[in-house]
């Protein structure tokens, strides 16, 4: 049995939730929808583009903690709250993900959690290289 190693990142909505921002199995690595949430703060509020890169920055920060890259991500899910602002959030996903080109899902939803975030992304990934 693979051991299992977490990564909390002090989100207010994990102890209370009770999940972790990102978990690794062997080489399977699942990241928890993430926004732009930092120390109780919106980073970028109204703006889905700053948003997207934020969220970004926590999901690699997550991936190197768990002993992997940016470029072991097989699948994004994006979830916006206003779809038509999909350039700005495209053009975010892609200035990382342009050479690595993961499966990708975008969807409008109703709602976040706080009315200020705009986007939320989950990301998978299989560690290639230990």
């Amino acid at each position: 049995m693979s051991e299992r190693k977490k990564v909390l990142t002090g989100s207010p909505w994990e102890s209370t939730v009770g999940y972790s921002r990102g978990i690794r199995v062997g080489d399977q690595i699942e990241i928890a929808g993430t926004t732009s949430m930092k120390n109780g703060l919106v980073i970028g509020e109204g703006d889905a583009y700053q948003q997207t890169v934020c969220i970004l920055e926590i999901i690699e920060e997550t991936l190197q903690n768990l002993g992997s890259t940016i470029d072991d991500v097989v699948r994004t899910r994006m979830f916006v709250t206003d779809i038509s602002k999909w350039e700005e959030i495209g053009k975010a996903h892609g200035e990382i993900f342009k050479d690595i080109q993961p499966v990708a899902t975008m969807v409008e939803v109703n709602a976040l959690i706080d009315p200020r975030l705009l986007v939320e992304i989950e990301a998978e990934a299989i560690v290639r290289n230990e």
